[in-house]
């Protein structure tokens, strides 16, 4: 028909703020690699390691993935599952990668030891942090904010950038470089596993709820040929067991590294020799500690 408007979900569109924000933090890191690091770093010892760059480029490229075309572009138009899979992205996988990435110094003079050392220790308290982190997955989920932000970009962005924000704050207690804000490892599994708990309720009530929740999705251009059902189900399936799943592999990975690790240091043939085994050194030694006994006097 002549004039029909040919909609084709693939088109390739420019986000040129995407671009401008990852160049902006790749030149930044750049600069704190290498012109601050060099001078607030003693000499001998690394500015950054080789784990921190490896986080830093992960998490870059995590950041590119999920805000630049096409999943953003699918994200916002058409499907709600790659919705959800790029708030998992923005809130599980890339905020730890962000956190390892960044160096204990660099964190040090950038808040100092006032007040906002003050401000993100308190922020940082493991329950506050969880607590923030939770508000804002549900919040981010309510049909009225979707619906809202897939329309209007500033407030997309800026629901991006509380969960980004929120996420760094529950990941702070975890593996941030401030080891006074960590927690003790079985602390660390065990909050970790209630933060994977609350967004199964959320998950739990769009995989089984009925009718369309997001209005904005409703659209007769279905991607994959995908139905506005089953993309409600999928999406609460991504939300259910992708964050789940992840951290739990972080829970066991811990769980091995931590006590596994040590009950096996503490049952090795070298540990129970040392511990056990008596020697004529020690024999020697301990004779020598000792102080020579007196002798009984003799009655007059």
């Amino acid at each position: 028909m002549v004039g029909e408007i040919v909609i084709d979900p693939w088109r390739y569109q420019l986000h040129i703020e995407v671009w401008l924000l990852v160049v902006f933090l790749v030149a930044s890191y750049v600069y704190v690699v290498r012109v601050l690091g060099p001078k607030a770093v003693p000499t001998g010892e690394p500015v950054v390691t080789r784990r921190q760059l490896t986080c830093f480029v992960a998490g870059i490229l995590m950041l590119w993935l999920a805000t630049d075309w096409p999943m953003h572009d699918i994200a916002e138009e058409y499907l709600y599952s790659v919705h959800m899979f790029q708030h998992m992205a923005l809130t599980y996988f890339m905020p730890p990668l962000v956190v390892l990435a960044t160096p204990e110094w660099f964190v040090r003079i950038l808040v100092g030891e006032g007040r906002a050392y003050r401000a993100l220790r308190f922020m940082a308290f493991p329950v506050r942090a969880g607590l923030l982190f939770n508000i804002g997955v549900m919040v981010s989920h309510i049909p009225g904010v979707v619906n809202a932000s897939v329309s209007n970009g500033p407030l997309h962005y800026f629901v991006h950038v509380l969960l980004v924000t929120t996420s760094i704050l529950m990941w702070l207690p975890v593996v941030g470089p401030f080891k006074e804000f960590q927690m003790k490892p079985m602390a660390k599994m065990i909050y970790l596993f209630l933060n994977s708990v609350v967004a199964t309720i959320p998950a739990g009530w769009l995989t089984f709820a009925e009718g369309v929740v997001y209005k904005h999705y409703n659209i007769p251009e279905r991607v994959w040929g995908v139905s506005v059902s089953n993309d409600q189900q999928i999406a609460g399936a991504i939300m259910k067991l992708g964050g789940s799943i992840f951290l739990w592999t972080i829970i066991v990975a811990m769980f091995f590294k931590h006590f596994v690790k040590t009950f096996r240091d503490e049952n090795t043939d070298d540990y129970v020799r040392k511990e056990s085994v008596l020697t004529t050194a020690d024999v020697e030694r301990a004779f020598g500690a000792t102080p020579p006994a007196e002798e009984p006097r003799q009655r007059q």
